[in-house]
């Protein structure tokens, strides 16, 4: 599989195989692009930055190389150490850091690492200076890097602490109320730092927690993506210890899900409607979701007579189009919840306090509170692609032959029909071609999924 090089960084499987695999070379090469850009756009003599990883094996490994990559070039750098995406984000500005790299794969398997970068607020870098960074990569001259210093690292591993106490500080956190409720809450971190920083989090909220997979060791027991088809293990715990609730989390922490008290899923679709429920309910304001997530999020802010607006895949897109419209929470239907009282990033740990304070503050139990819900149904699907597959081939065909409905190209094609929805898109970290499709019944979703599959197997 290709080594994946986008805007949102470089990601692919652990391994020796030039063009194929994330090598030394490449994380290397890469490491050395960003922190040119980061020399690039700085007035700055001393540069910082700001690391943290997930728990993922090979994590320790690349973390070496690129702290000391960084170290060579002069860069001062502060390590987290085992972290979540949310954490490295908050730490940057904190640390008055240029910039920060993220080394985690978020929901890919466990033989996959990758870079994420960070600009000085915190946030993924804009499409332009990812670009640039790409860019600089591919025109790189070792010969022309010369450093006169060294720079020096720190290691910081209070900031997972210092995260969650600037959430249980948010006026939209009910810390006393959930005290109050005593819950009792099943944790599945798939054995990432999610099981360090959950526990914490609902530990300081009263919560009496059942750990499942919370052992940071990075051998995930089961696919990482937060889907209701790799939640069993959890459903059954929280159904076998009596539990309100079922959290789930990817392995850097940025998107969330839950199992309600009966071993149902809420809906990872959901996690975001429920959160902009609440915060709307407190404080009216605009809403942002992509253009892959349910039509709920835009009932739920027409129900406060408020604005919703949607954007292309993507968390830099998110956060682009809720600065344009000044939004008050947004994220994406894959669990993630950006709320920019705290930071404009997607924040598992912010998510489950806000859940929490609505679900206290309901009186309901999580099942109930998922019923008071339009009901929509989404079916999530991909199909492998190679090299030669023709995706603007693709695109034409069904933008001719549904030119009579409602058709979006700001990402890839969606297109809307009177009740229900699909959306065809290139993935920017794997070498799928992802199709969301959303109606009122799952057998209608995954139908219109599956047609539109086999057209696609048909014409490539």
């Amino acid at each position: 599989m290709p080594l994946i090089k986008s805007i949102s960084g470089i990601r692919g499987t652990i391994g020796e195989r030039v063009g194929e695999d994330l090598t030394p070379h490449d994380i290397i090469l890469y490491t050395t692009s960003y922190a040119l850009w980061v020399k690039n756009n700085s007035n700055k003599e001393n540069n910082k930055i700001v690391i943290g990883r997930d728990a993922r094996i090979s994590g320790e490994m690349v973390q070496g190389f690129v702290i000391n990559t960084l170290i060579s070039m002069g860069f001062d750098v502060v390590s987290l150490n085992l972290s979540t995406t949310p954490t490295v984000e908050i730490a940057v500005p904190i640390e008055k850091a240029d910039g920060g790299i993220i080394i985690t794969a978020s929901h890919n398997p466990m033989n996959w690492n990758a870079l994420k970068l960070l600009n000085s607020k915190g946030e993924f870098l804009s499409s332009s200076d990812g670009e640039e960074v790409l860019k600089i990569a591919e025109t790189y001259d070792n010969k022309l890097n010369k450093t006169e210093k060294i720079g020096e690292l720190v290691e910081k591993d209070n900031y997972i602490d210092i995260h969650i106490d600037n959430i249980l500080k948010l006026n939209l956190v009910d810390v006393e109320l959930i005290k109050k409720k005593n819950y009792k809450i099943v944790v599945d971190a798939v054995n990432s730092t999610g099981g360090i920083a959950v526990p914490k989090l609902l530990e300081k909220l009263g919560v009496d927690v059942v750990k499942l997979y919370c052992d940071p060791t990075g051998n995930f027991p089961h696919n990482p993506e937060p889907l209701k088809e790799n939640v069993h293990d959890l459903s059954n715990l929280v159904i076998k210890e009596g539990a309100d609730l079922g959290i789930v989390v990817d392995p850097d922490v940025d998107r969330l899900a839950f199992v309600c008290e009966n071993g149902d899923v809420f809906g990872e679709e959901y996690t975001l409607v429920a959160c902009s429920d609440y915060v709307l309910s407190l404080q009216p304001g605009s809403t942002v979701s992509n253009l892959s997530s349910t039509r709920a999020l835009n009932d739920i802010s027409n129900k406060y007579n408020c604005e919703y607006n949607s954007s292309a895949v993507g968390e830099v897109n998110v956060v682009e189009m809720m600065k344009k419209t000044k939004a008050i929470i947004g994220g994406e239907g894959n669990g993630g919840i950006i709320l920019p009282q705290l930071h404009y990033g997607r924040d598992a740990l912010l998510g489950i306090a806000l859940f929490l304070s609505h679900l206290s503050n309901s009186g309901l139990k999580c099942s109930d509170l998922r019923k008071t819900y339009p009901n929509y149904f989404m079916s999530k699907k991909k199909i492998e692609i190679d090299i030669n597959f023709k995706y603007n081939k693709m695109i034409s065909y069904f933008k001719t032959k549904y030119s009579t409905e409602k058709i979006n190209l700001i990402d890839g094609l969606k297109i809307d029909f009177s009740d229900s929805w699909i959306q065809l898109r290139k993935s920017n970290t794997e070498p799928i071609i992802r199709i969301y499709s959303e109606a009122k019944t799952q057998d209608l979703a995954d139908n219109i999924a599956d047609k539109f599959i086999n057209e696609i197997e048909a014409i490539s």
